[in-house]
């Protein structure tokens, strides 16, 4: 991942409350704001002169606490902000990559990395790290999936293919990070030579082709998953079989039917890409 200047602690603030949605910015601007005013609205409490140095600590504390109870739930609010602006622009160059031939092809680094965060968050990941480095590439998108974190890599090339080197290096910091798995995502094509080297490993690549075609079917499900709530007493459906597997969002092969074995999740069926075991592929679907 890029290497960033040090940040203030208010910037530092701003940020964390904008990894998360921007009610819960609010939330912790109002929780803040009403333990500072408690602090700084104590009385102070009477003392004679040998209880001075014992009294000062409450004092200091109320000092900080004035001007906190405006300062931080403030810098919650603006991180909020941020949170869903950013939201809102994702979810719009989602909908323009999901109606337009070329709507992956024609963006910008900085917003294609912005999309790329936004299809693994609809794919079920936390994106807790979405930064992006540069035009260039490198670690731009940091996900989590239960206890698992995975590292994407962007390319935005859009003549040239993606040779093995980037491959290479995601690969490397994947071992010296520990992570579970890393993609690898352009919006043009790879390599024979790079998809050779990620064969058998826990590293992904998604071009620029299956990308815009996973994200035409994710904006395609949004609106039957919204529809199908609405129904106040579905009727039931015949069990799934082969014949109605859906696609894997990630290569586009067949699907089969799977059950977790282990974690919150524990017991419950979905649908898995049928080439896991050979190409690792993780793409999966939540059963309907």
């Amino acid at each position: 991942m890029a290497r960033r200047k040090k940040q203030s602690l208010a910037e530092e603030v701003v940020d964390l409350a904008a990894l998360l949605p921007w009610w819960a910015g609010v939330l912790l601007a109002i929780v803040s704001y009403v333990l500072f005013h408690m602090l700084a609205s104590r009385p102070p409490a009477a003392m004679t002169p040998g209880q001075v140095g014992a009294a000062m600590p409450m004092v200091v504390i109320r000092a900080v606490a004035w001007p906190a109870q405006f300062m931080v739930p403030f810098l919650f609010l603006l991180g909020a902000l941020v949170s869903f602006l950013k939201r809102r622009k994702a979810a719009q160059l989602h909908a323009d990559a999901a109606n337009r031939a070329d709507g992956v092809a024609t963006m910008t680094w900085r917003d294609f990395e912005t999309l790329v965060g936004e299809y693994f968050r609809r794919q079920g990941y936390a994106v807790i790290d979405n930064g992006g480095g540069g035009p260039d590439g490198g670690v731009d998108v940091l996900l989590q999936k239960g206890a698992d974190r995975y590292l994407v890599q962007c390319k935005h090339w859009r003549a040239l293919r993606v040779g093995v080197q980037p491959v290479r290096e995601l690969y490397g910091v994947m071992a010296a990070k520990r992570v579970a798995g890393g993609f690898v995502v352009t919006s043009g094509d790879f390599t024979d030579e790079a998809r050779s080297f990620a064969q058998g490993r826990e590293v992904q690549l998604i071009n620029g082709k299956t990308l815009q075609s996973a994200i035409r079917a994710q904006a395609a499900a949004a609106p039957r998953a919204g529809a199908a709530s609405q129904r106040p007493m579905p009727q039931p459906t015949a069990a799934p079989t082969a014949s109605t597997a859906p696609s894997c969002p990630l290569c586009n092969a067949s699907m089969v039917l799977r059950q977790a074995r282990s974690g919150p999740t524990a017991g419950k069926k979905f649908w898995g890409c049928s080439q896991f075991a050979q190409t690792k592929c993780r793409g999966t679907r939540e059963l309907a």
